[in-house]
């Protein structure tokens, strides 16, 4: 039996660990999870998923596995792929997810949420204004990290690349100008070139236009 990922096309999260099982060559398949018809808020989803609610979900036989940072992390155990090759390199990895699930991905799946998957009337602006002005900060950060490196750790593609790229190939607007920054842009464009790479809609199941 093969490996399934619980996940749904406009999850930013669900994409990391699409993008990480895809690049490492993996044999998966994609369940799609219908998070905009509340399956994920199902009695049945929290006892036999995932008690947190929460897309993705990764089964691999007997293991069952949640949060994208842990789904990642058990792809390079399994695989010996994309987490690093020395242990300082491995701990650097793990510090980039541990720094996008909190002060990035985190930030813009809520501002990428408000400002396209809720009716234009109930959009809080200044939430979103205040949400755009921190991200600013991050932007910042990330770019300098980049500055003269082709990925964020090593040479090669990483979890790190893997995690923090999550949401920032996904069309709808949430404030990001891929131009102003130029380091990002060029990274973002040597992931996409990295043989395997599809975009989140073309990995997953499930977009916007899926609703319309």
């Amino acid at each position: 039996m093969g490996t399934k990922l619980y996940c749904f096309g406009e999850s930013g999260h669900s994409y990391k660990a699409a993008l990480a099982l895809e690049l490492a060559g993996c044999n998966w398949t994609p369940v799609f999870v219908d998070f905009f018809g509340g399956e994920t808020r199902s009695d049945s989803y929290r006892t036999d998923l995932n008690i947190m609610g929460e897309a993705p979900v990764l089964v691999d036989g007997d293991i069952t596995l949640t949060q994208s940072g842990v789904i990642q992390a058990y792809i390079s155990e399994k695989t010996g792929q994309h987490g690093g090759g020395t242990i300082a390199e491995k701990r650097e990895v793990l510090r980039w997810i541990l720094w996008d699930n909190g002060k990035f991905s985190a930030l813009i799946g809520m501002t990428r949420f408000l400002m396209n998957f809720i009716p234009s009337t109930k959009r809080p602006q200044q939430i979103i204004e205040a949400n755009q002005a921190r991200l600013k900060g991050s932007y910042k950060i990330l770019n300098a990290a980049l500055e003269g490196r082709e990925f964020l750790v090593g040479n090669a593609i990483t979890h790190a690349d893997m995690t923090c790229c999550g949401y920032l190939y996904y069309p709808e607007p949430f404030g990001f100008d891929r131009s102003a920054w130029p380091n990002i842009d060029r990274w973002l464009a040597n992931i996409s070139a990295t043989p395997g790479w599809k975009a989140p809609y073309d990995l997953m199941p499930g977009s916007p236009a899926d609703r319309t």
